[in-house]
């Protein structure tokens, strides 16, 4: 039926006679209110205004509230208002919806105004529809004080104890959800009494706060009041149960519900996957198909982050095409979850293309929410920066402003560059985070990803100004000081981590192994078997992570019979397996105290297949102990695994030019660059006053090169008087001894020394870095320099520390 609305060029005469007729009218108006978006007021304006027609506005504002007009709800009130119609207790809650929904609180509260000044507030109807708008508008204490007076005029209802909860949960205050509710439990009147839409607030409630033990006091009065037969109820107690970890509950309240929706099995499905029983979730996701029940983005979502989860990106990719054949739209958790499988297995390719999807459907749209723009964004930075694009993430998040940037925009940023080898770039980063004028604090995740950052450099100052900047805003969080502990014992500082450690309120498993391998790295094996005696004493097991730092000790400490020891002991005593890595460790020790023939033998009788891992230990060995037939047998068993390794080519020309075999030095350098296999240039650096300098072998770049190699040439000299001798071995050329003598008079690690000697406070210690081992004609010359100058000579390389002092190193030759 088509609607012929009054013509505009009718005379008032004929308008006025046309709504003369109530009953004409009345129809008009109700056809309008119920088909039209915007329906029009002026018949309105020609009644004479009585309560009864007031029943026809309100009718207009319920529409056009309903139907999402909210703004045009208001000015309906307000013209109402202005034609002097006077509104009655069913025309607010609609207009107070209207307010909550815009989150509007001036409009809201003005109203209240407008109930109070009318003699409204004794009525329940309205009071509860205010309490719910400044629930919705955020204005906590506004409602809960209108809450009390209704309580003190006792004019309150179930309805105004719902309105309330509802009002705490929007706002994520679960534990004034559970207050207030176990309050409404106690007032004892019959009429208010716990109902579907309480449940349902206060069960999402006990899942925030995993207080599963109230939740279960809440399933206990549904089954006793007949509550628990209805859908949503029952949803609610599978998804509480889901997010406390209790699956076994869970199942027993999904198996006994009587009615099921596609959100019961979504609740399911979504809590196997993220305790990690995914063969579970799977198999409730395959039932969902083969019942025929209608997939939503919920079900498809949770199973693509439960293959993300699982590092199964190619498996998560399937199901997503699967998806989109079903015709089922993905939203931002979809793509996010995509996004992390794509990371996962490092598939740039499809990253690319889920970014492209990301920008169609949520980022190029002016209406979409800014939540789910910062979720996509921060995701997509990050499966850049795993799939090593780390120069495209660093472009977007350039193009965010500023102020929209949030936390986990810049945590994301800073992680990518710690875990992907730019160090610099993430301290940098950090430190334009802390500077910059928007109020944007790092939290926990930030400050570990930074201070990963300065463990990698050994950036001991930076390291110590984070660890200050914890201790100022209270960062009293476990992995926070875990990184702690892993920063200084990485940077040269055992003795402050071990404070770290010892002034920890709790500790787990990461605690202890940290500062066993910083023992381990310092050459302090003794110390670091004493923090595993110690651990074991609290009742920690250890595991097999455990032993391989406890073997990575005795390794780099020279406890060789310790070592077999615990070795022996893994599978007996801990029932602990000892993997490849374990048996790389036991070539290590084996191979530093020269009994390589045990090392061949334990290889021989690995119940595994030998990995590259083994062979470089065992090449390792030989190479310290000249020992040229077995490292061609052991090069040998690398180049058939195809391994790429250039540090295995190194210790094989080193083996070669040790043993005066120039013609084989030349054939592996002529097979590296057949291969395309480069080795990576030694280079060394220093903390100075100024910051950071950097040195690479034959370095005369730096503006104070003149000086730093007069120190240099004067510390040679003199060393040279205390007996030091050029180690001609470690000079990979095949030219006379003299020669080879400047060759290493360039090397890196010399060249930082002499600048630190340079630029450091008398009696400071030196702290070197180098991203290769030490050469053996360094650590000798070192040695010897630090007989005559007063400063600690800390030199960090790719295996371990050395502590040089007073013509002693604290390796003892086992480096």
């Amino acid at each position: 039926m088509q609607i012929r609305f009054p013509s505009k060029s009718r005379s008032p005469a004929s308008l006025n006679s046309w709504s003369i007729n109530p009953f004409l009218h009345q129809s008009y108006l109700y056809l309008l209110s119920s088909q039209c978006s915007f329906p029009c007021s002026f018949l309105l304006q020609r009644l004479t205004p009585t309560p009864s027609a007031v029943f026809w506005w309100n009718a207009l504002i319920r529409r056009a509230v309903r139907l999402g007009f909210l703004h045009h709800s208001l000015s309906l009130f307000c013209r109402m208002l202005s034609l002097g119609w006077s509104p009655d207790h069913y025309t607010f809650p609609f207009v107070f919806k209207a307010c909550g929904e815009l989150s509007s609180f001036r409009h809201g509260s003005s109203l209240h105004a407008v109930i109070c000044s009318n003699g409204f507030d004794s009525n329940v109807f309205v009071c509860n529809a205010v309490v719910a708008m400044y629930g919705r508008c955020g204005a906590l204490d506004h409602a809960r004080q209108m809450f009390d007076e209704m309580c003190m005029s006792e004019i309150y209802d179930l309805v105004s104890w719902n309105s309330m909860i509802t009002a705490y949960m929007q706002s994520g205050d679960s534990k004034s959800v559970l207050g207030f509710f176990r309050r409404m439990c106690e007032v004892g009147d019959k009429d208010i009494r716990p109902d579907p839409v309480s449940l349902v607030n206060v069960l999402p409630a006990c899942a925030s706060m995993n207080a599963w033990l109230c939740g279960k006091q809440v399933h206990s009065y549904a089954l006793r009041s007949g509550l628990f037969e209805d859908v949503f109820v029952g949803n609610s107690l599978v998804d509480m149960y889901a997010k406390c970890g209790m699956m076994h509950e869970a199942y027993k309240v999904f198996e006994r519900m009587q009615e099921k929706d596609v959100v019961s099995w979504n609740a399911m499905v979504t809590g196997y996957s993220q305790i990690g029983r995914f063969e579970d979730a799977l198999a409730l996701f395959e039932a969902m198909r083969e019942e025929n029940i209608e997939l939503d983005v919920v079900s498809w979502s949770a199973v693509i982050a439960g293959y993300a989860q699982r590092g199964l990106g190619y498996e998560a990719m399937e199901v997503f095409r699967l998806m989109q054949v079903c015709g089922s739209k993905p939203n931002e958790v979809t793509l996010v979850s995509l996004l992390s499988g794509c990371a996962a297995v490092g598939a740039l390719l499809q990253g690319k293309g889920t970014h492209c999807y990301a920008i169609k459907c949520i980022l190029n749209f002016d209406k979409s929410d800014p939540r789910e723009e910062h979720l996509a964004v921060n995701a997509i930075i990050d499966m850049y920066t795993k799939c090593k694009s780390i120069k495209v993430a660093r472009a977007i998040f350039d193009s965010i402003v500023p102020k929209d940037r949030n936390v986990v925009t810049w945590t994301t940023m800073i992680a990518g560059y710690s875990l992907h080898g730019e160090a610099n770039d993430a301290i940098e980063l950090f430190s334009q985070m802390l500077n910059q004028d928007i109020s944007v604090k790092p939290n926990a995740f930030t400050i570990s990803c930074a201070l990963m950052a300065c463990a990698r450099l050994a950036a001991l100052r930076f390291g110590r100004q984070i660890h200050a900047y914890v201790l100022r805003n209270h960062y009293d969080v476990l992995f926070v000081a875990n990184c702690l502990i892993d920063m200084y014992s990485k940077s040269g500082d055992i003795d402050v981590a071990r404070t770290v450690f010892d002034n920890m309120k709790q500790r787990n498993a990461v605690s202890w192994t940290s500062l066993m391998t910083g023992y381990g790295m310092h050459g302090q094996g003794e110390a670091a078997l004493n923090v595993f005696d110690e651990m074991r004493r609290e009742g920690l097991v250890p595991d097999c992570i455990t032993f391989l730092v406890v073997l990575y000790a005795c390794s780099h400490s020279g406890m060789v019979d310790e070592g077999i020891k615990y070795f022996n002991e893994m599978s007996k005593n801990f029932g602990v397996i000892p993997g490849e890595e374990h048996y790389a460790c036991m070539v290590d020790i084996l191979g530093r105290a020269g009994r390589l023939d045990e090392a061949m033998k334990l290889i021989d009788g690995m119940p595994m297949e030998t990995g590259p891992i083994v062979w470089v230990a065992l090449l390792s060995g030989c190479r310290k102990h000249a020992n040229v037939e077995l490292g061609e047998y052991a090069a040998n068993r690398l180049l058939e695994l195809e391994s790429e390794n250039d540090g295995s080519y190194t210790l094989l020309s080193n083996i070669y030019a040790n043993a005066r075999r120039w013609k084989d030095v030349s054939r592996i350098r002529s097979l590296m660059k057949h291969t395309g296999i480069k080795k990576r240039p030694g280079c060394s650096w220093v903390q100075g006053k100024k910051g950071t300098a950097t040195f690479f072998v034959g370095d005369r770049t730096h503006p104070q090169s003149k000086q730093i190699y007069a120190i240099l040439t004067e510390l040679i000299r003199r060393i040279k008087v205390l007996g030091y001798v050029p180690e001609t071995s470690f000079a990979l050329h095949d030219v006379d001894d003299e020669e080879k003598g400047d060759l290493l008079f360039e090397h890196s690690e010399k060249l930082a020394l002499a600048y630190g000697i340079l630029t450091s406070a008398p009696g400071a210690p030196i702290r070197i870095t180098k991203n290769l081992r030490v050469c053996g004609d360094c650590h000798s010359a070192i040695t010897h320099i630090s007989m005559i100058i007063d400063h600690e000579i800390v030199l960090r390389d790719s295996t371990r520390f050395h502590h040089f002092k007073k013509g002693s190193c604290s390796c003892r030759g086992y480096w």
